[in-house]
């Protein structure tokens, strides 16, 4: 039994003649005639009585009228989902995103645009921080990340730079430091400082630590937070002043004052939007050329 035949048949079942089913559906009589015979035989049974005036069901016929006209409803639902899931214009699309960064307005915009485009794509957005980010992009539990990544060496990883950090320092509003600001990196010797575990972002930590070095600076780390929200909230109860992204400065925190540095200003921090080798979803494809357009419209 052929999809098409459940079509002439119902065809002739609304018109009541091979005839007047012929004209309707643009096919001729003969093949018409055929390809409901064939069908009878697939099914063991007579569809129609031929009478002189056209055709008239049977029981089994009648019976097969709305079973056939489900199974073609059916079969057209189906061949949409299957198109919209093949275009990328539905499904689903999982995303790693640092608390701090989706206030970001250039990641929290491009969240709204693609939604506007792809409104019956179901996003799921994941608070993660870079590291395990990328360990869930390898085991191919994330479709994709922001992340901080030194992208030419995470073999199996694909990537885009899309938002470039400079680092700030976080302080207690009551801190000294508020009324009277460092100039150079060297006269925070000896602070307490809040700092977060490399495992939570390796990329960065080492970057940072390198940019440290670079200047001859050694934080002495009292406290530790596991990631910039944590953090920032220990700045907050005076518990230590931070050095971390400026992107942490989207989302304002009561308590807590932002001081720039020259020598801070000098870490240049990439956020790379990455995604696992091989990944042929279709939603991200999307969300990958809306990425690309917006770079090549803000260029």
């Amino acid at each position: 039994m052929e999809f098409r035949q459940l079509r002439y048949f119902l065809a002739v079942a609304e018109a009541g003649s091979l005839t007047a089913a012929s004209r309707r559906i643009h096919v001729a009589q003969p093949a018409l005639t055929r390809q409901i015979r064939l069908l009878e035989e697939d099914l063991g049974t007579r569809l129609f009585e031929r009478q002189a005036r056209g055709m008239v069901m049977t029981v089994a016929g009648r019976a097969l009228v709305e079973e056939a006209r489900e199974l073609l409803a059916h079969r057209d639902q189906l061949r949409g989902r299957l198109s919209a899931l093949g275009s990328g214009i539905s499904g689903r699309l999982s995303l790693g995103i640092t608390v701090t960064h989706l206030w970001v307005p250039r990641v929290s915009s491009l969240l709204a645009d693609f939604r506007r485009r792809y409104p019956d794509i179901a996003l799921e957005v994941y608070p993660l921080l870079s590291g395990p980010t990328l360990e869930r992009l390898r085991e191919g539990t994330l479709d994709a990340g922001l992340l901080y990544l030194q992208h030419d060496d995470e073999s199996g990883i694909l990537c885009r730079d899309y938002h470039r950090d400079v680092l700030i320092l976080a302080v207690p509003e009551a801190s000294a430091w508020t009324r009277q600001p460092p100039k150079r990196l060297s006269e925070l010797e000896g602070e307490d400082f809040i700092w977060g575990f490399r495992q939570a972002s390796p990329a960065y930590h080492d970057r940072v630590m390198g940019h440290f070095h670079h200047h001859n600076f050694h934080p002495k780390v009292v406290q530790y937070g596991a990631d910039n929200i944590a953090i920032l909230s220990m700045v907050a109860a005076g518990l230590g002043i931070a050095i971390v992204p400026d992107s942490a400065a989207a989302h304002p925190m009561p308590g807590i004052q932002y001081l720039c540095l020259d020598e801070l200003d000098d870490c240049d921090m990439p956020l790379r939007f990455a995604w696992r080798q091989g990944n042929d979803s279709p939603p991200l494809a999307n969300l990958i050329r809306l990425i690309d357009q917006r770079s090549r419209t803000e260029s």
